[in-house]
């Protein structure tokens, strides 16, 4: 799974001004502009005067504005989890900007223009410079640095970025701690679709959040995942950390229909069908599950021990072929050399996984267990009928398809 970093675009900041005090306090102080010398006349003695007078009110004005920047001026461990405000008293505000290591701050003024406040959050563990421009004066400066937070989680996703998957894969994001403002956290999560289609998030977990529309994607759609979880509060202190957007693809569509009453397998692509081959199930009392499930990993040869799945040392088997999973629990189907050709088409007789002939070494094109593999692809949809099982747990593997759009829109935080 692909692990998102965050980019941050260089610093920008204003002129510095020593007049910012320690506690974000500003006294912005307008220019005096000098009184006209002229001739002796009553009108330009008038005209003087009136020049001195309007020049000392615009310096009695500027000097009474007081400003205050929060977070204040020199801050160490600012709160990112408020925005940043700027207010003057006895003036107005002609202009407010914020920017910092991972860019600038937007904001909006109030009618009176005594107030400003940024529009979202500082990001955390970033200095930031606020310039502020009160209308007849300089421009006063000052600068903050917000804290770190002292937990924090990141979502792993599946697929990998820039993927071609097939049309059941569902977008699966896996948080590595457990998180408890489940609609915060889904809030900052975008998935959409081109072409356009409603997507839904859906809570397996407290750490397991997957995105899937209502019927399967569509051929050569093209999947946009949004992570806007920096500084999102996912549980109590513990905050996110990844702002990134990544692209996924959908390939061909390919559902394969496995009856285990016929003992057969159909595959159909593009909704037409080019393959059938004899299969062999989950014998009566290792059943093998039913319902729609996702090929979620693939292995040209893999190992495969009883243990790992709670059936003591039944077997073990270090080069089974062709293997793709279906659940996370240990169901795959794979290929087997083991068993005599005879058996596949005729009878059940794994442990659970649905087996199609194979070779040993996995290097034979002529066999159905390389056949399926080579035509397959992750988020390939494998449905399992007749099986004599009930169907999987949505959760088991990436299998959300088998909860009805009313239920899986039910676990949505939003």
């Amino acid at each position: 799974m692909g692990v998102p970093h965050i980019s941050n675009p260089s610093e920008q900041g204003g002129r510095q001004s020593p007049s910012w005090s320690r506690r974000g306090i500003l006294t912005a102080l307008g220019a005096v502009p000098a009184a006209a010398l002229t001739g002796c006349s009553g009108s330009a003695d008038a005209s003087s005067t009136t020049t001195r007078a309007s020049a000392s009110a615009s310096t009695k004005a500027a000097t009474k504005a007081v400003v205050t920047v929060t977070p204040a001026d020199g801050t160490r461990h600012a709160d990112f989890a408020a925005p940043v405000e700027v207010t003057v008293t006895d003036g107005t505000l002609a202009s407010v900007t914020a920017t910092g290591d991972g860019g600038g701050l937007a904001g909006t003024l109030n009618e009176a223009r005594t107030k400003w406040t940024s529009t979202g959050n500082p990001y955390s563990g970033t200095t930031y410079k606020v310039s502020a421009q009160v209308t007849g004066a300089a421009t006063q400066t000052a600068a903050f640095t917000t804290a770190s937070p002292s937990a924090t989680f990141v979502g792993y996703f599946t697929p990998e970025a820039d993927s071609t998957s097939g049309v059941g894969m569902p977008v699966s994001i896996n948080f590595t701690e457990a998180v408890t403002d489940r609609a915060a956290v889904q809030q900052a999560i975008t998935v959409t679709a081109e072409p356009a289609v409603e997507v839904v998030g859906h809570w397996f977990s407290d750490t397991r959040l997957d995105f899937r529309p209502e019927a399967y994607w569509a051929a050569g759609t093209k999947i946009t995942l949004g992570l806007r979880l920096k500084d999102v509060q996912g549980a109590d202190g513990v905050y996110g950390t990844q702002s990134k957007d990544v692209t996924f693809h959908i390939g061909r569509e390919q559902i394969s229909t496995v009856d285990l009453a016929a003992k057969t397998m159909t595959v159909r692509r593009d909704g037409r069908a080019t393959a059938s081959y004899p299969v062999s199930g989950g014998d009566a009392e290792h059943t093998t599950w039913s319902g729609i499930m996702v090929i979620s990993e693939r292995f040209k040869q893999t190992r495969m021990e009883s243990s790992t799945v709670g059936l003591g040392d039944e077997y073990d088997i270090s080069d089974v072929p062709h293997a793709q999973r279906l659940t996370t629990s240990g169901t795959f189907v794979h290929g087997n050399y083991w068993a005599s050709a005879s058996v596949f088409g005729s009878s059940n007789t794994s442990h659970g996984c649905v087996g199609l002939h194979d070779t040993k070494g996995a290097n034979d094109t002529s066999v159905p267990g390389y056949e399926f593999y080579d035509s397959s692809m992750l988020g390939d949809v494998v449905v399992v009928q007749n099986s004599g099982e009930v169907t999987v747990d949505p959760a088991n593997g990436l299998n959300g398809w088998n909860l009805s759009w009313a239920d899986w829109k039910a676990g949505s935080a939003l």
